[in-house]
C-alpha cells in the first residue's frame, strides 16, 4: 500500500509537522511565555521563529486541504471533507493575514481551530475505542477552550495558555485520526455518514 496517497496520511504528516514547527519556533523566540503570548505573536517575532510558525501554519492548511480533496473524491456525501476544508483555509489565512491583521485574522483563527474541533468532535462516531475518545474529548476540550476566550475567560492559564487549549487538540486530533485512518487503509472503512 502506497501511504501517501492517502488522506490520513496528508492529516497524521501535518498534525506532526506543525507541533514540531510551533515547539521549535517556540524555543528559539527569546523570552516568549506560552502562558502569556499568543501562539500567533510567533508569526510577527524574531526570525526565525517568524518563518518557522508562518510555514508551518500554511503547511499543515495546504495538507488538511490534499486530504479533505482526497476524502471528498472518494466520498463526497461525508460532512467531514467540509469541516476539515474550512478549518485549512483559516489556517492558511493564519499564516498569510498575521495577527497585525487585527479582525481579520482572529476570524482565520476561529475557522482553523472552531472547525477544526467540529472535525474532531464529528469523526467520535466513526471511529472505534479507544481512537473514538480521544477524538470526542479533543473536540470538545477545543470547541470548550474556544467559548471560553470568546467569553474572555482563561481559568488562570494565560491567554497563551487557553488558546492552546483549542489549538493542540486540533493538531492532536489531526495525527491521531491520520494514523486511525493510514491504519485502515481506506479512510471510508471508517464508516463515515
Amino acid at each position: 500500500m502506497v501511504y501517501w496517497r492517502k488522506p490520513g496520511f496528508f492529516l497524521m504528516m501535518g498534525g506532526l509537522e506543525t507541533l514540531f514547527m510551533v515547539q521549535l519556533a517556540e524555543i528559539l523566540y527569546p523570552g516568549y511565555s506560552v502562558s502569556q503570548n499568543f501562539i500567533s505573536d510567533l508569526g510577527v517575532g524574531p526570525e526565525p521563529s517568524r518563518i518557522l510558525f508562518t510555514v508551518s501554519v500554511i503547511l499543515f492548511g495546504i495538507l488538511a486541504l490534499v486530504a479533505a480533496v482526497m476524502m471528498w473524491q472518494e466520498k463526497p456525501c461525508s460532512i467531514l471533507p467540509a469541516l476539515t476544508v474550512i478549518s485549512a483555509i483559516g489556517a492558511i489565512g493564519v499564516g498569510l493575514f498575521n495577527e497585525h491583521s487585527g479582525s481579520l485574522h482572529t476570524f482565520l483563527a476561529g475557522l482553523a481551530f472552531g472547525f477544526g474541533n467540529m472535525a474532531a468532535l464529528y469523526t467520535y462516531r466513526s471511529t472505534k475505542a479507544p481512537v473514538s475518545y480521544v477524538c470526542m474529548i479533543m473536540g470538545f476540550v477545543g470547541l470548550g477552550s474556544l467559548i471560553l476566550i470568546g467569553m474572555g475567560q482563561n481559568l488562570g492559564l494565560g491567554v497563551g495558555g487557553i488558546e492552546r487549549m483549542t489549538f493542540y487538540p486540533v493538531a492532536f486530533w489531526t495525527v491521531a485520526f491520520g494514523a486511525y485512518m493510514t491504519a485502515k487503509g481506506d479512510w471510508t472503512a471508517c464508516s463515515m455518514t
